[in-house]
């Protein structure tokens, strides 16, 4: 598997604005978020990014929470004094998650686009390693003591923008085998292990906010591509139902429901743990973002979902979720048995849920009602569940 992760660095303790009041410049706010979550956003719903982690400060976690609040993101690092530790940090910190590639992006770069991502993956295909640069323009000069001393020649002169892109086990073996040793950014690193590294074309809007002046022009930025945005209103519906059977001597005595193991004294028929009430939701997910059935991410034919929790597969349906831009507002699910009692069980479940799907438990519902006897369900052959979840997605038009 070719899994891509992006490593966000977001250490920085520079602080020269005004209007900060003391908050690192990567936490304050651009177009109603801050800017660090901009930064995230570009990498984690571009649909070739398996996974997104940021490096921070160890004093900023209240920050960052916020800052992250309802992103599917891996847990952050702790970075070190200087830029440099902190990615190395970063890197050695993925290795249980054995990633491929891995773009290390600046999390004062928040308007990063779809397309210098896609340039930076593409480009990876063929090289080692890419990053994005754009030519300098300016005529440059090299001063002493406050006078020139000659004019550089510009072409073939660059200006490096991030993300840079790394085959990951070569970006890592560099951080640490030059640890000792100090470089502008993790290009020079390869480079200095002569490892090739290309470019591809970067962007002038791709610019890193350092000063009071680069916040005003990514504030009047920002007000612009705001236009270019759209928030779209969708829901979806899912049901599932699974067959009771008798419970073998050898096997524990409950069933698994919206998350919660509930006392009982049959068990479900399924493959997995035949989860209905998470089964109708992650229908209920899927339809609403367009994206099949569970049956087409979830096969029961997979050895890999066998006797699976269904917390995990919602847990990927969630991730794929927030790719897609989407978030949930609300979700309501309605579980149809005779048996088991439900009701002493209603908030427990809402919590579970909202735990893995990380929301407010405040937008979720479970509720549960009988056939009133009639049926399978009344005859107590089964459990049903019907799910309905109400999304935003928000989505950048041309």
């Amino acid at each position: 598997m070719n899994k891509i992760v992006a490593l966000i660095t977001a250490c920085g303790r520079g602080n020269r604005f005004n209007q900060g009041e003391g908050i690192p410049k990567q936490y304050l706010p651009l177009a109603g978020v801050s800017l660090l979550r901009h930064s995230i956003l570009a990498f984690l719903n571009h649909p070739k990014i398996d996974d997104v982690i940021c490096v921070i400060h160890p004093d900023d976690v209240a920050l960052y929470e916020e800052a992250a609040a309802g992103l599917d993101l891996l847990n952050p690092v702790f970075g070190g004094e200087t830029r440099q530790s902190s990615i190395r940090l970063g890197l050695e910190a993925l290795r249980e998650h054995g990633p491929n590639k891995v773009l290390i992006h600046d999390g004062v770069r928040p308007f990063v686009s779809k397309r210098i991502i896609n340039g930076i993956l593409e480009k990876l295909e063929t090289h080692p390693a890419v990053i994005p640069a754009v030519a300098v323009e300016d005529t440059l000069k090299k001063t002493h003591d406050g006078k020139i001393e000659w004019t550089l020649e510009r072409e073939n002169l660059w200006r490096a923008q991030t993300p840079q892109g790394f085959l990951y086990q070569d970006i890592l073996n560099s951080h640490i085998a030059f640890k000792d040793l100090n470089f502008t950014d993790d290009s020079a690193l390869n480079e200095y292990a002569g490892i090739p590294v290309a470019i591809v074309p970067g962007s002038q809007n791709n610019f890193k906010i350092t000063t009071e002046e680069d916040y005003e022009r990514a504030k009047s930025l920002a007000a612009m591509m705001i236009q270019n945005v759209r928030e779209e209103n969708r829901c979806g519906t899912g049901f599932d139902v699974h067959a009771f059977r008798e419970r073998k001597k050898d096997e524990n005595n409950f069933i698994r429901i919206c998350g919660i193991d509930v006392e009982f004294d049959k068990k479900i028929e399924a493959h997995s743990d035949g989860d209905v009430g998470i089964h109708a939701l992650i229908d209920a997910i899927l339809g609403a973002i367009g994206e099949g059935d569970i049956g087409e991410h979830f096969s029961p034919s997979e050895a890999r979902w066998k006797d699976v929790d269904s917390r995990e597969m919602l847990k990927i349906t969630n991730h794929l979720l927030k790719k897609k831009g989407g978030t949930i507002l609300n979700l309501d699910i309605t579980l149809i048995c005779e048996k088991p009692k439900i009701s002493k069980f209603k908030n427990q479940m809402k919590a579970a849920l909202a735990e893995v799907l990380n929301i407010s438990a405040t937008r979720v519902n479970v509720k549960a009602t009988t056939t009133e006897k009639l049926g399978f369900l009344g005859r107590e052959e089964g459990i049903a569940a019907q799910a309905v979840v109400s999304i935003v997605v928000v989505e950048k038009v041309a």
